[in-house]
């Protein structure tokens, strides 16, 4: 069994200033998370309030799940003292969202001392697959005092 991350470490350990803790891209999109720990990372967002224009899900909505699940995973991989940052995001796009919420699973590819690849799949209300995503993550150590 993987080691489950307390969700209020975690909040703690990513090292967020303060005074932009309201203005998270992550809470204005609705996302929650779920599950935390090494080995995987879980979150949904809701369909409702991130549409495009023809009332489908918004590829970039899938992105900033893809981006934020996948980077709380490279965080949690990175350890203490160690700051990751998004380097490169591909999505596939292979279903279209009209409602619901959808659920994001990152799962880590590559976990090195520089560089962090996860694999993130986004699945809809019924279990099918809509998005693919892969995020590398840069890994460096924290500046003192951050």
């Amino acid at each position: 069994m993987t080691e489950q991350i307390d969700l209020a470490k975690l909040e703690r350990m990513s090292g967020i200033d303060p005074a932009v803790a309201g203005q998270q891209l992550n809470e204005k999109v609705g996302m929650k998370l779920v599950e935390a720990s090494p080995a995987r990372v879980v979150g949904t967002m809701p369909v409702e309030g991130n549409l495009q224009p023809y009332g489908l899900l918004h590829g970039g909505a899938n992105a900033v799940l893809a981006e934020a699940l996948g980077s709380t995973l490279a965080a949690i991989n990175a350890g203490e003292g160690r700051a990751a940052m998004g380097l490169e995001l591909s999505c596939t796009h292979h279903r279209a969202v009209r409602s619901g919420v959808v659920t994001g699973v990152a799962t880590p590819l590559h976990v090195g001392r520089g560089t962090i690849t996860t694999d993130i799949v986004i699945t809809d209300d019924q279990g099918r697959r809509t998005c693919t995503a892969r995020l590398t993550c840069v890994v460096r150590d924290k500046p003192p005092g951050a």
